[in-house]
Parts: structure tokens; C-alpha cells; sequence
């Protein structure tokens, strides 16, 4: 059989796993149209279809598929023959893709990645702050961050940032005077709330913890918002109590512009993880980090 390009088999691969051509070329850093010429010309080659289109999606055919299956092996093996002269260099360099919720990028992430990009002047670090679920590989990134609840199966994690977090409730000072202070979560019932949501799904029920009891409850929501800067402000503004992370109420609370409310009821849980496959290879600079996090901790 003659030789094939390995740039089209990549490009192959890059698709089926993306299941989209705009995916994967965000992913790889192409263009849509590029990778569609490098398929076609495979699939020329071969004479057999491998991915079937349509205007809305793209999966592989059986064809497709098996080849994918004893492809991503090869293309492992390549990129570890690639990274085996990589070794031969004293410095990582590169481009470190993550995926992480909103409040990881606005709270956890910023020191440890000064610390960790001074360490290594020349990695890149592409960070992409979303709180809706991400398959990270098939997105092209290296890694993600998540909370254990979040976590697939098949991922290796690793302790990032703070081991233990909570949830603080909070209201300005104005709100609890026209309204009243909440004693028991219940209280909230007859509360205006400020609710935080993922893009993908509604509002979470908010959950307080004492001694052993566990009380979850939908009360009315004043706001909405995927933006924890909105919410801050609604809270800030006097619209209701709100709910979230201690490392973004906390500064207010301190200054008094927000009161606590609830507290003997405020909920620890365990901090975020960095997790990546653990089916891949780890590029340089994604073995920079996890050496980091692992020395840091």
C-alpha cells in the first residue's frame, strides 16, 4: 500500500474525536476547511468513506472507527518518539491548554500560575474559564480543573489550590434591615435570593450543612447569572442573600459591605483537582505542572 501523510491521518483523528471539523480545528489551531481537504484526500486514498457529514454532525463510520482505534495507539507512539528529543532539553516549553470553572480562574489559579509560569519562562499558559462540562481532550486542551463531584472515571487527578472550601451565605446590610435576618435555612423561603448557574442547566437547590443535617431548598431568586461579577453586584446592591464561595464573599464580608448570615449552616466541601487522561501521553509543559502542584503541595 503506498505511504500516507501523517498530517492527514492526524487530521483524521483530530475530526473523529472532535466529532466536528470546527472542533478540531479550534483545537489544533487550523482552519475548518484545511482539515476537511486533508480527510477527503485520506479517504481518496483509501476508497472507503470515513466520516459520514451532514450540516449538523459528523461521526465515523464503522470503517472510520476502526481505524481510529488502531490509529491513536500510532500516533501516541510518534508523539512519544517527538518528546523522547524533548527530554534532550533542559527547559519545557510549549503551549499549557486548561479548562477551568470561573471561580478556579478568578480565585485559585492566578498565584499558582505566576509561581508556575516564573519557573518556566518559556511555556505559554491558555487558560478558558466555563462552569458547563467539557470533554478536555476532544476540546483540544491538556488538562481541566474540577471538583470531585465532576471528576470521569478515567482521568488522573491531582489536588490543586485549596483542600477544603465553603459555601458562605451573605446580604447586605440595607437588605437584612427591610427584611430581616434569616435564622434557619428555611427562612430563606421568604427571602429574594441571588442564584449562580451553569450555562448548560438551571440553578443549583442551595444545601446547608449542621451537625449531621442537611436542608436543600429552591427559595425565589431575585437573580439568575452564569457571571459571579452580576450576582456580586445584586448582592452588593441589596437585591437578596446570596450563596458562594468564601473566597469571593469573604473580602466583603470583611469590609462590611456584606453581613453573614446563616453561619452555624455554612458548608465545607473538598477543593478542585487538575485532571487529565490518563489513556495520553503528557506534553512538556503539562508535566512541568503536575511536577509544580505535586512540589507545592
Amino acid at each position: 500500500m503506498a505511504d500516507f501523510d501523517l498530517a492527514d491521518l492526524q487530521a483524521f483523528a483530530a475530526v473523529a474525536r472532535a466529532r466536528s471539523f470546527r472542533g478540531a480545528a479550534l483545537a489544533r489551531g487550523g482552519s475548518a476547511s484545511t482539515l476537511s481537504e486533508a480527510v477527503r484526500r485520506l479517504e481518496t486514498r483509501l476508497g472507503v468513506r470515513l466520516l459520514n457529514r451532514t450540516t449538523r454532525s459528523v461521526a465515523a463510520t464503522e470503517a472510520g472507527q476502526r481505524l481510529l482505534e488502531r490509529l491513536e495507539p500510532a500516533l501516541d507512539e510518534v508523539q512519544a518518539a517527538l518528546e523522547v528529543v524533548d527530554g534532550f532539553r533542559d527547559t519545557p516549553r510549549g503551549v499549557l491548554r486548561l479548562n477551568v470553572p470561573t471561580i478556579v480562574a478568578r480565585a485559585l489559579l492566578p498565584p499558582i500560575a505566576v509561581g508556575f509560569l516564573a519557573a518556566h519562562p518559556e511555556v505559554t499558559l491558555e487558560v478558558i474559564a466555563e462552569d458547563s462540562i467539557v470533554d478536555v481532550l476532544a476540546a483540544g486542551f491538556d488538562a481541566g480543573v474540577r471538583y470531585d463531584e465532576r471528576l470521569e472515571q478515567d482521568m488522573i487527578a491531582v489536588p490543586i489550590g485549596p483542600r477544603v472550601q465553603r459555601f458562605v451565605c451573605a446580604a447586605a446590610p440595607a437588605y437584612l434591615e427591610r427584611h430581616g435576618r434569616p435564622l434557619h435555612p428555611r427562612d430563606l423561603m421568604l427571602h429574594s435570593t441571588i442564584r449562580h448557574r451553569f450555562s448548560d442547566r438551571p440553578a443549583f437547590a442551595l444545601e446547608f450543612q449542621k451537625d449531621g443535617e442537611t436542608v436543600r431548598l429552591d427559595p425565589p431568586a431575585r437573580v439568575i447569572a452564569t457571571n459571579l461579577e452580576m450576582e456580586l453586584a445584586a448582592a452588593l446592591g441589596g437585591l437578596g442573600v446570596i450563596t458562594g464561595f468564601e473566597e469571593v464573599l469573604g473580602p466583603h464580608i470583611v469590609s462590611g459591605a456584606l453581613e453573614p448570615v446563616l453561619q452555624d449552616w455554612w458548608e465545607s466541601f473538598p477543593g478542585p483537582f487538575l485532571y487529565y487522561s490518563s489513556r495520553r501521553l503528557m506534553p512538556g509543559p503539562l508535566r512541568a505542572f503536575v511536577d509544580y502542584l505535586k512540589a507545592s503541595a
